[in-house]
């Protein structure tokens, strides 16, 4: 074990450790392996020479953000500790998915949805849940395609419950496909984005990528193939467990959702919820979680979700 002090010079100390010491304890319970501990204005450091780079890394960050705004807070702490997290991905896992349409590579960006690409390596079905814009259906996309084209599995089947989100389907013109495909866009952009025009067209005709509605599963066996139900917070308990049960043999499963994005009717229990609560714990079934700190959209994109999640933390019980 590797010890290493670091000297505050110039710094007000409650400024810069926080009340009751609270910014130093982010980051030691960023690091439980190590032992970090402040004494005056000297920060001891005990643990592997590795980690004890990367935490002498973050308190040096600090140290200059305090400097130049003259205050730190837990926030900012957790914004560095983020950054050196992101670094270690970007440095440990540089494994690209696949390469797009237009040459640029798809790998996950943050640690989350490299732990969804790892839940996905180890199990045959996962359930990745967070807000909009974290990427789990776009990185569960790359995940179909790529087996897909490395012959893992002989087609992909992608599926959302045809849930009228505060919308009247009967109202809407064409058939069924052509009333349902507005909710299926985001699962053609995400394609467009990774297969050529032609070829996808050529998978979609040949039955190679089947994008359809939930109730379209029923009474199927699916094998050999890599499926992917998206918007899942929107099934009910029957739907998910008739959708579970459909698993083959050499089949792989995603199951994406939001469970604060529910457009259910106010009794309706989702199934979602459901199938997390009854399958946690199950070998074989993975779980990822994924946050705020996962959203690869616009920047506002967090700060409107961290927002509402506030507001409906303190809004009182109906």
């Amino acid at each position: 074990m590797v010890e290493k002090i670091i000297t505050l010079e110039n710094i007000s100390l409650p400024e810069f450790l926080g009340v009751e010491n609270r910014n130093i304890q982010e980051v030691a319970a960023a690091f439980p392996k190590s032992k970090i501990i402040s004494r005056g204005n000297e920060i001891r450091i005990k643990g592997s020479a590795p980690e004890i780079l990367k935490i002498n890394d973050i308190l040096n960050s600090l140290v200059q953000h305090y400097h130049k705004y003259g205050k730190i807070t837990e926030e900012n702490v957790q914004t560095y500790l983020q950054q050196e997290k992101q670094a270690v991905l970007e440095h440990s896992t540089d494994e690209t998915l696949i390469y797009g349409t237009r040459g640029f590579s798809i790998k996950p960006k943050t640690p989350n949805q490299q732990k969804l690409v790892d839940a996905v390596f180890d199990n045959d079905l996962v359930f990745a849940v967070g807000p909009a814009g974290t990427g789990k259906t776009y990185i569960s996309v790359a995940l179909a395609v790529r087996a897909l084209k490395n012959k893992y599995v002989k087609k992909i089947i992608i599926t959302r419950p045809a849930v009228e989100a505060g919308e009247n389907l009967g109202f809407l013109p064409g058939d069924l496909k052509e009333k349902i495909d507005p909710y299926l866009r985001p699962i053609y952009d995400a394609l467009q984005d990774m297969i050529p025009a032609e070829k996808l067209k050529f998978y979609q005709e040949n039955g190679i990528i089947e994008i359809a509605p939930l109730a379209y599963m029923r009474g199927r066996t699916l094998q050999n193939a890599y499926i992917l139900l998206d918007e899942a917070q929107n099934t009910t308990p029957m739907q998910l467990k008739m959708f579970l049960t459909r698993m083959g043999p050499n089949s792989k499963v995603i199951i994406t959702g939001d469970i604060s994005q529910i457009d259910l009717p106010r009794r309706q229990k989702s199934g979602l919820i459901e199938s997390v609560r009854i399958l946690n714990g199950i070998e074989g079934i993975g779980f990822v979680e994924l946050d705020g700190s996962d959203v690869v959209r616009h920047k506002l994109v967090r700060k409107i979700i961290e927002a509402y999640d506030k507001a409906e933390a303190e809004e009182p019980p109906r």
